[in-house]
């Protein structure tokens, strides 16, 4: 494992938010520095703030490549979808935009794969070497599909249609939130949802993440499931971790 620290960045829709991670612990080896997403939220706009962040780390850690999450859809460095970002996301070559900025290799990755890529490397899912299966349940629902270690990038999990519905616009946290519904009524929704993704599947694990999973003891008791299912443990630091252990393991592959 590396001593050298990793930058990971978590571009979010209100915040932008990086630190050096420690790979073999898993864990900042930084306090985290924010900045509010700007408002016209364009890659070359977040490109400059994404700047700022690497200014303020530039002497603690190495030349090596920054990971960094978007909520987007990444192939080839390209982003093909915008989710509470900027259109102008769409089928843009973001990669490219970011290292021209920042004068470094970047490795751009969907904001749902970097964390579930991050909770099995180090958290709920540590140590499973099956099929394991990360959703996110916030806004939408984000998902990350992870065999033996190996991340299969950008499943849109989210996105199933169920009974009729895209999976996240009946089963999203952010649904509960504005129907008001209280936790029973909300159970039937990700048990509708979970026993479909399982039935397609077959995974080993289920984790749930997402900031509704503070409160996992509420619901994810009462889903009946065959796979067993936990709630995430690293919240809000996954992505960042997972951008940069991604970032860690493309600089190793370029230098084996």
């Amino acid at each position: 494992m590396q001593n050298q620290p990793v930058l990971g960045i978590d571009i979010g829709g209100s915040g932008i938010k990086g630190a050096l991670v420690d790979l073999s612990a898993g864990d900042f080896a930084t306090d985290r520095v924010r900045i509010p997403t700007p408002e016209n939220s364009t890659p070359s706009a977040l490109a400059d703030v994404v700047a700022q962040i690497v200014t303020e780390f530039a002497g603690q850690m190495g030349d090596g490549p920054i990971g960094v999450t978007v909520p987007a859809v990444v192939t080839h460095g390209i982003t093909r979808s915008a989710a509470n970002i900027h259109k102008s996301w769409i089928d843009a070559p973001a990669e490219q935009i970011f290292e021209d900025r920042l004068g470094r290799d970047v490795v751009l990755v969907n904001d749902a794969d970097a964390a579930g890529v991050a909770e099995v490397r180090y958290g709920a899912a540590k140590d499973n070497d099956g099929l394991v299966m990360v959703t996110t349940l916030g806004t939408g629902i984000g998902s990350a599909l992870i065999y033996q270690g190996v991340l299969v990038p950008n499943t849109e999990l989210g996105h199933l249609e169920i009974d009729g519905f895209d999976a996240e616009k009946r089963a999203a946290a952010s649904v509960r939130t504005a129907e008001n519904l209280s936790y029973d009524e909300y159970v039937p929704r990700l048990q509708r949802y979970y026993e479909t993704l399982e039935a397609l599947f077959w995974p080993d694990l289920i984790v749930v993440g997402g900031g509704v999973s503070k409160h996992a003891e509420k619901f994810l008791p009462k889903l009946k499931l065959k796979t067993p299912i936990v709630p995430a443990v690293l919240m809000n630091k996954a992505g960042i971790i997972g951008a940069a252990a991604l970032a860690a393991e493309k600089a190793a592959k370029h230098h084996g």
